[in-house]
């Protein structure tokens, strides 16, 4: 398998999970934050390894930060709809999966740009 397929593996795997957990806990807001973060820290770790690239896990966990000014968007939609049942899971899980595959992908891109410049 090449290195893009494995990558695309990674990131969709990743945002599956997240939004799975997204969905599981939105009725309680910022939850999930807690259970969501060290996957996408992985994610990110994984991604770098793929472009051989080693990263520890707090410089991945500075880099989510760094990708997602979207948390912001994503606290707000928990806020307003998070909590209404069925309603709230569709959106909560939407929004942790969309993010997470916005930052995977953006890892990704960053992570080529590092190649390039090496």
């Amino acid at each position: 398998m090449n290195r893009t397929k494995k990558i695309h593996g990674i990131i969709h795997m990743c945002a599956l999970a997240c939004g799975g957990i997204g969905a599981g806990l939105a009725q309680i807001p910022g939850t999930d934050s807690a259970a969501i973060l060290p996957l996408q820290t992985a994610m990110i770790v994984a991604i770098a390894s793929e472009h051989g690239v080693s990263i520890a896990k707090g410089a991945a966990a500075d880099l989510i930060l760094t990708f997602s000014a979207a948390l912001v968007g994503r606290t707000t939609s928990q806020l307003l709809v998070g909590w209404i049942p069925g309603l709230g899971n569709i959106i909560n899980a939407s929004t942790a999966a969309g993010i997470t595959e916005a930052i995977g992908w953006t890892a990704h891109r960053y992570f080529e740009k590092t190649e390039i410049a090496d």
